[in-house]
This record gives structure tokens, C-alpha cells and sequence, in this order.
């Protein structure tokens, strides 16, 4: 997730992002993350499509135990946190100066033996790719990564890097712009993806995705 400077937002909207910290209770865990939007921004929040993402995962419809998921522009960690309490092996990432502070909420709201399960790591999207296993992962998960259209592509080029025909792509957001839909017709030139959930309340959708087979000339 994308570090955005503080600016004072007095709209009611707002006020639940300025708290210190939001409580949830997901996978029979009741988790605390704290949040810091004055000093690290949209990076340092809890937004909806995070929260509706944690519900989807918790409907089990895709299976957890025991795989290896990756989570792109983590913020506060907390989908990554409910994907490793729900069993995977989790990844959490996003970039350098959200690092600490992910990994405290990590480190506040994991039991240790579900601590071990889950690394943070510093990712930006198209660059250092040769860090993480071409096609290594069974599950990428990212919520609210898809807003800022100079970062599209070089999100496609990382999600092509860590999938193999196999992961599944769960991607929660929240259709703002006609940006946001093209950012999904972009994915679908590589990607068959669907929207899966719908969380009307929070007006959240959640698209599954999965790497399309590379075409070979006759």
C-alpha cells in the first residue's frame, strides 16, 4: 500500500480511521490493530475491503491450511494475520517504511506458534522480483491495492512473477473510478478472474483470479 501523507479529514466517513486502534474478531481471535494514519497514512488504516476480505476467508472457500500465501500492500497486516490464524503460511508484505509498524500489529496479534508461520517482507511492486520463487505461491491476496493507476502495471508484472497456473488471486476492493475497472480489464488479459463476494453494506467486491495458460503458436 501506497504511503499517502496526513491530511485532516473532519467527515464522520473518516473519524473510525483516526482511532488509535480498531478491534475485530476473526478465526476465534479477538485482534487489536493499531492504527496511525497522521504518521504513515492510507499504510497505517484498517479499510473496508480488508475487513470484507477477512470475512471471505473466513467462509472457507478457499483453503488455507498449510499453503503459501503472499500478501501485497499489507498496511496494518490484518488479512495477513487472519490467513495465518486460519492456517497458511503467510508472507506479508508491503514497502520499506511500513515495515515496522506492520510488523508490530503482526507481532501484537499472533499467537507465537502462528508467529512462526508468517514472515514480513519488504516488497514494491515490479522491482526485486528475484527475492520471492517465480510461481511460488498457492494464494496472493491483496485488499484496497487498486487505486493509483501508476502502479497498475507494475502490480500485473508481480502478480504474473508470483503465480503459477495454480495460485488464486483474491483481490477486495472497492470500485471508486472507471481506473478501478480498467485496472480489471488489464488483468484479464493475463488473468480469468470473476467477481466472487459482494459485501453491499461497505460496497466491497471481491474478485478471484487465476493465471490464464500461456498460449503456444502451432
Amino acid at each position: 500500500m501506497a504511503l499517502v501523507p496526513y491530511v485532516e479529514n473532519p467527515s464522520p466517513v473518516f473519524s473510525k480511521l483516526h482511532n488509535s486502534s480498531a478491534q475485530f474478531r476473526f478465526a476465534n481471535h479477538d485482534l487489536s490493530i493499531a492504527q496511525d494514519w497522521k504518521k504513515h497514512g492510507v499504510a497505517a488504516v484498517v479499510w473496508d475491503a480488508a475487513v470484507v476480505m477477512c470475512m471471505y476467508l473466513e467462509l472457507e472457500k478457499v483453503e488455507l491450511t498449510g499453503k503459501r500465501a503472499i500478501e501485497l500492500g499489507a498496511g496494518t497486516g490484518l488479512v495477513g494475520i487472519v490467513a495465518a490464524l486460519l492456517g497458511a503460511h503467510v508472507t506479508i508484505t508491503d514497502r520499506q517504511p511500513a515495515l515496522e509498524f506492520l510488523s508490530s500489529n503482526v507481532k501484537a496479534n499472533l499467537p507465537p506458534h502462528s508467529q512462526e508461520s508468517v514472515v514480513v517482507s519488504e516488497l514494491t511492486w515490479g522491482e526485486g522480483l528475484e527475492h520471492y520463487p517465480a510461481g511460488g505461491f498457492d494464494l496472493v491476496l491483496g485488499a484496497d491495492i487498486v487505486y493509483l493507476e501508476a502502479t497498475f502495471l507494475p502490480l500485473l508484472r508481480t502478480l504474473e512473477h508470483l503465480c503459477s497456473d495454480t495460485t488464486v488471486v483474491l483481490l477486495a476492493c472497492k470500485i471508486r473510478y472507471e481506473r478501478d475497472t480498467n485496472f480489471l480489464n488489464m488483468l484479464k488479459r493475463s488473468f480469468a478472474a470473476e467477481e466472487v463476494y459482494y459485501e453491499k453494506e461497505r460496497d466491497i467486491h471481491v474478485y478471484r483470479a487465476h493465471k490464464l495458460p500461456r498460449r503456444r503458436d502451432l
